[in-house]
């Protein structure tokens, strides 16, 4: 079995065991970027050289380590020392930081060997990767379709094995989507689960850090080493305990779960499901009422949504750091509209936004109560085509962005931990996944039904270009 075929699990394992070293491992999925990336615009910056002087610098095996030698990247939205950060954008084109972002210094510590950065949108505003400083991310299903966003480029390189797993981050359901686009899994932590991403120090408190990995055991397994990369710096954290990769091998027992296609944009835009969207959920009732659960519909009336979300959507573009005169220039026209929004916005709307999205969280939290898990659609929409979306009309390309994933963004203004999994493939052969949202701090649940799930639903194909 080569390199690549191994899950993430498994190679941590045989590091560790020496039956590899890190030198021999980062180099092969360095040989498959070389020879893959190129039609799939994953990595925006490949780090060759720094990569294999990190692995010859690790040393011994180290328990203590978890990810020790296990090549990863960082989302081009994460600050490495002397590596370009381009954040997806022109403004930044030239930008080399000095000092390295937390989260790049905690995956150090935890022994990862970083092998560049992923593509990501223009500071990972939008729900799918095309740039104009790098290539988009592709669909290795499907390169004439886009892979999502904002992790886009982390998908893909995980889907097309290029990488064992991936962190990424999620402000709206930019781990998720991308992940239900290309056909592998991605966990929303609760906020507050993680020292570093934690969400508590981001606008909303909606954006958290993440893994992107090809089973729901390599995902729990890097969730536990994101958990466990620094000390807490808050007072609060959520509740529940790991280790997570544990809850990927464990019974959950019978559940109480909610099912529901609502979604709080529905008559807003168009958020009816395809029919691959309908199969994958209709698949995830059938399999989770086969496995014993109490399966039964979740009464949930969302409200306010639309105005709220875009609300904080346009404010938190208001801090991109480029001045005025330069917003069309420097940035493209969706982001340069948006920061013109958001900092005409009066401090009034933006503050009642942010009120409404705290009564939003508790109502939500409140109606799925009743439940341990809440099964959702991942997406509505099968991938769509690169440059679908309307460059031209800032508020069409939202609502289309809208009606391609109406289910994620509610998640993380209700502070909630989710996943998304593959379940069955569509005509094509794609596979098509599910959400499973959980109650605040239910990583480990949400763990252990998308692990029998999976289990249930049996081997999926790969696509081609991952063999």
């Amino acid at each position: 079995m080569d390199i690549h075929e191994l899950s993430a699990v498994e190679l941590a394992a045989a590091l560790q065991r020496g039956e590899v070293a890190p030198r021999e491992v980062a180099t092969h999925f360095l040989d498959r970027i070389a020879r893959l990336d190129d039609g799939l615009g994953a990595f925006t910056e490949v780090t060759a050289a720094r990569a294999l002087a990190a692995a010859d610098r690790l040393g011994r095996p180290d328990p203590t380590r978890p990810l020790w030698g296990l090549p990863l990247a960082d989302k081009d939205l994460t600050a490495r020392a002397g590596v370009p950060t381009r954040y997806g954008s022109r403004a930044f084109a030239a930008y080399v930081p000095v000092a390295s972002d937390p989260l790049a210094l905690a995956l150090d510590e935890l022994g990862a060997v970083s092998l560049g950065k992923t593509s990501t949108p223009e500071f990972g505003m939008t729900g799918y990767t095309e740039s104009r400083v790098a290539p988009p991310a592709r669909n290795p299903w499907d390169p004439a379709t886009g892979a999502g966003g904002s992790s886009g480029g982390a998908a893909v390189a995980v889907s097309a094995g290029l990488l064992p797993a991936a962190p990424a981050s999620d402000g709206g359901g930019s781990i998720r989507i991308p992940a239900a686009t290309v056909g592998v899994v991605g966990i929303k932590p609760s906020r507050g689960r993680l020292p570093i991403g934690s969400g508590l120090d981001a606008p909303g408190g909606l954006s958290v850090a993440g893994p992107i990995a090809r089973t729901v055991e390599d995902a729990a397994f890097l969730l536990d080493a994101l958990v466990a990369s620094a000390p807490y710096t808050y007072a609060t954290r959520a509740p529940g305990r790991g280790p997570f990769a544990a809850a990927a091998r464990c019974d959950p027992g019978r559940l109480r779960v909610g099912v529901t296609t609502v979604t709080p944009w529905d008559g807003w835009t168009d958020t009816a499901l395809d029919r691959a969207a309908r199969a994958a959920f209709d698949r995830g009732i059938a399999l989770l009422e086969a496995a014993g659960h109490d399966v039964s519909d979740a009464d949930w009336q969302p409200r306010g949504y639309p105005e709220l979300f875009t609300t904080i959507w346009r404010a938190s573009a208001a801090r991109i750091p480029v001045a005025d005169d330069r917003l069309d220039l420097d940035l493209e026209p969706l982001t340069a509209w948006l920061v013109r929004e958001g900092r005409a916005l009066a401090a009034e709307r933006v503050l009642a936004a942010y009120a409404a999205a705290t009564v939003f969280e508790r109502e939500t939290i409140a109606a799925f109560a009743p439940f341990d898990v809440v099964l959702t659609p991942a997406l509505a929409q099968s991938p769509r085509p690169v440059g679908w979306y309307d460059q031209d009309d800032p508020e069409r390309n939202f609502a289309q962005q809208c009606s391609y994933a109406p289910h994620t963004s509610f998640v993380n203004v209700s502070g909630l931990p989710a996943l998304t999994v593959p379940l069955l493939p569509d005509a094509s052969g794609r596979p098509v996944s599910v959400q499973l949202i959980g109650r605040p701090g239910g990583e480990g649940t949400i763990i252990a039904v998308a692990a029998q799930l999976e289990a249930a639903r049996g081997p999926l194909p790969r696509p081609p270009v991952a063999a």
